[in-house]
């Protein structure tokens, strides 16, 4: 985390792996580490989730929450939640960073897939948007900063080269038209967004975190980024957003990608 990124406090969804989890661990890490780092995911008792809880275990200001992006009580549940440990204090940076692929061609694609993927990256995005947007507006009323930043008030949207109109990355390693559609949708969001909250002077940014090795869609031994590295120059890049970079599509690098 880079000496200009220092948010009160921080939600990611989708912490209990891959980047998730390494944006909390780094997050926490840090000597200026934010006062509530809230590591959400689907099923904070299962196993998957176990080196989550042990992490928690170890830094007081992780705390684990239950949220299923697609459950909108499950939202509303983990909201109340997060407003209760924030004693009337706002919620500085978003990251929705929960996501789902599923294998296909475009003649193997289902109808099934195709709106379980949507509903998971381009719906959850927007419904727990929805809601912690009263958390984001108060972060951002309350800060003596001017202008936008990671810092203030911001929803950072983890989307993917895939969803590149112009690019199609790495279309010949796979073809996922449910990913690909589902990240292109959530660019669009990105941006509505990015015009709806840019009174409240809450930034927002997709930013494409490289192809990275983790076990979503079955790629780690290609991927030529580690989730470390990943993830510490996606920091490092958060550090630096102003109000110039809202509503734009950034790599982990922060370098500008093509709708």
């Amino acid at each position: 985390m880079a000496a200009g990124l220092d948010p009160r406090s921080v939600l990611v969804t989708g912490s209990n792996r891959g980047i998730g989890f390494e944006l909390v661990r780094q997050l926490a890490a840090k000597s200026s580490r934010p006062e509530w780092i809230f590591a959400t995911c689907r099923d904070p008792e299962g196993p998957r989730a176990q080196e989550l809880k042990t992490l928690a275990a170890k830094h007081q200001e992780v705390v684990v929450v239950s949220l299923d992006t697609t459950d909108p009580s499950s939202i509303k549940a983990a909201v109340a939640r997060v407003t209760e440990k924030l004693k009337g204090a706002g919620l500085n940076l978003l990251i929705n960073n929960a996501g789902i692929v599923r294998r296909s061609s475009l003649e193997s694609e289902t109808p099934e897939d195709m709106a379980e993927v949507y509903q998971t990256n381009v719906i959850g995005p927007m419904i727990v948007s929805q809601a912690f947007l009263p958390l984001l507006r108060k972060a951002s009323q309350e800060s003596p900063q001017k202008g936008m930043s990671c810092s203030k008030a911001a929803i950072v949207n983890i989307s993917s080269e895939c969803g590149s109109i112009t690019n199609v990355f790495a279309w010949k390693l796979g073809q996922i038209p449910n990913y690909r559609c589902s990240k292109a949708a959530l660019n669009m969001l990105t941006r509505c967004q990015s015009l709806g909250f840019a009174e409240d002077e809450i930034l927002c940014i997709t930013l494409h975190p490289g192809w990275v090795q983790t076990d979503m869609g079955n790629t780690q031994q290609q991927a030529p980024l580690t989730v470390d590295v990943s993830v510490r120059e996606t920091l490092s890049t958060l550090a630096r957003l102003t109000e110039k970079a809202s509503g734009t599509f950034v790599n982990w690098e922060g370098e500008a990608l093509p709708w």
